[in-house]
């Protein structure tokens, strides 16, 4: 019960509503390939997730999890960066997701950048159909910078409130600099 209220599976729980089998996906990072597995199982055997990742270590394990889930077929392994999307994908996406920060149980070294964040998530913007929705999970804190938190927030804020809604979440009362799940809905 107290599982579905981390920021995984809070995020996905919200996600369920705007994936139909069949669709299209991104998974901008693939990380340990958690929001892979749910994408792939959410858009059934028509569907496609287009899967990023700069870390040849995250598109491995992302791979052994779909293998051991039966769910290879549904996705396409891309190690390359999220400020590359639109070389790779051609269509419009129902559901697109982030996870800024660093590869759990990886080298904390290792982490998003502002400049190919931001980048990334203007590319998703143009990637995302009508009515689709883009969700960044932000991690800052002392291994990650809040430059880049910060960054995102503006650029968001920014967005035309006739064209997106934005929801901001937060888990109010945590210590530490708990995550920030955050959606983005293409309105028209």
């Amino acid at each position: 019960m107290n599982n579905r209220f981390q920021i995984t599976e809070f995020c996905h729980h919200f996600l369920e509503e705007y994936i139909e089998e069949g669709a299209i996906c991104i998974d901008a990072t693939a990380g340990n390939g958690n929001d892979t597995e749910f994408l792939c199982k959410m858009v059934g055997e028509l569907g496609k997730v287009y899967v990023f990742d700069v870390q040849k270590t995250a598109i491995e394990n992302t791979k052994k999890r779909l293998e051991e889930k039966g769910l290879t077929g549904r996705a396409e392994l891309i190690l390359d960066g999220h400020e590359k999307l639109t070389q790779y994908v051609k269509e419009e996406a129902s559901v697109i997701v982030f996870n800024f920060g660093y590869l759990p149980g990886g080298d904390h070294s290792i982490s998003t950048k502002v400049s190919t964040s931001l980048a990334g998530v203007e590319q998703a913007l143009g990637l995302l159909k009508v009515g689709g929705v883009m969700n960044l999970c932000i991690y800052s804190g002392k291994d990650t910078g809040y430059e880049e938190k910060e960054a995102l927030l503006s650029y968001l804020k920014e967005l035309d409130s006739k064209r997106w809604l934005v929801i901001v979440s937060s888990y109010y009362n945590r210590k530490n600099d708990p995550p920030l799940p955050v959606f983005v809905i293409r309105l028209k």
